[in-house]
């Protein structure tokens, strides 16, 4: 199965929809991981979001969602490469429960010092260039709550969200208000009438039916009495370029002494991608050779666990 997102315009291309479903890329997304329902259909509404505003990324680079909390749940990211490849994560409190169902506000905002923070960050930049960051509060309920609230502060723009996750798939649908470009439209009408048409449309959409209907399907039953501009589609898929390697790196970078106190303690050591979850073990011959020469270890990476 390809997991896909589609664009579209109204005929007076005033307004964006993007749908997407995905399941194969959720299913990596979760291979590692044990979440609660809960984080779960946080964190699968979140990557059909950020998957949904990385296509319209206009540089080579990424998009990272980022929310952090004081409740249960304290981070959830995202990063969507322009590509539409993507890898997520979740920090949850260990000292706290992580309740089977609850609203974004009570799983990471109880306190209201919560932050959602969207960064914007080119491949190639230009010297001394950072890359652009966004922060507001977490507003509303649900992830499309908090990221309209973003979108009309920082970029001025209208735009509509709806997102689902469950166990199987994670699917979404952007409406989006397109900015005056000037000149007279190819289909002369009114913007805002046409904004107002495609929410009012939109409207009707239940969660269940975007998590269980493909996006043919779906646009056509939305849409189907207006005249929609398809343009082609584009393949989203999980990436993630973690490798032993890398980690090497990182078991070097704490330094002999304490890899051997882990050592001493466990009888060797374990390390899980925070991204994928995929797991990687040193044993003491493995520890030795980190700090031995300038060689690298042979990349034998675990097979994933299911």
């Amino acid at each position: 199965m390809t997991d896909l997102l589609k664009k579209y315009l109204f005929e007076d291309r005033t307004v964006r929809v993007q749908a997407v479903r995905l399941h194969e890329t959720w299913r990596e997304a979760q291979v590692n991981h044990d979440y609660p329902p809960a984080v779960k259909r946080l964190l699968g509404e979140l990557i059909a979001a950020a998957t949904l505003l990385a296509a319209n990324l206009k540089f080579e680079g990424s998009l990272v969602m980022q929310v952090q909390g004081d409740g249960p749940i304290a981070l959830l990211v995202v990063e969507c490469r322009a590509d539409l490849s993507l890898r997520a994560t979740v920090k949850l409190r260990q000292d706290r429960v992580v309740p089977d169902t609850g609203t974004m506000q009570t799983l990471m905002n109880p306190g209201g010092n919560g932050r959602f923070i969207v960064v914007l960050d080119p491949q190639r930049k230009a010297p001394g260039q950072q890359p652009y960051q966004g922060i507001v509060p977490i507003v509303g309920e649900t992830v499309a709550d908090a990221l309209s609230h973003y979108m009309q502060q920082s970029e001025q723009l209208d735009t509509r969200l709806w997102l689902a996750a469950d166990d199987s798939h994670v699917a979404g649908l952007l409406l989006q208000r397109l900015p005056d470009q000037g000149g007279a439209a190819v289909h002369p009408g009114d913007p805002q009438e046409s904004w107002n048409r495609a929410v009012h449309l939109t409207e009707t959409l239940q969660a269940d039916e975007l998590r269980e209907t493909d996006i043919d399907t779906l646009i056509h039953r939305l849409y189907w009495e207006e005249t929609l501009i398809a343009f082609e589609p584009a393949q989203v898929r999980w990436h993630c370029p973690c490798n032993r390697n890398k980690v090497s790196d990182m078991l070097r970078m704490l330094g002999r002494e304490e890899i051997e106190e882990i050592l001493a303690e466990r009888g060797k050591v374990e390390v899980a991608c925070d991204f994928c979850g995929k797991p990687y073990a040193f044993d003491a011959v493995d520890c030795a050779g980190l700090f031995s020469g300038p060689q690298t270890l042979p990349e034998q990476d675990p097979p994933t666990v299911h």
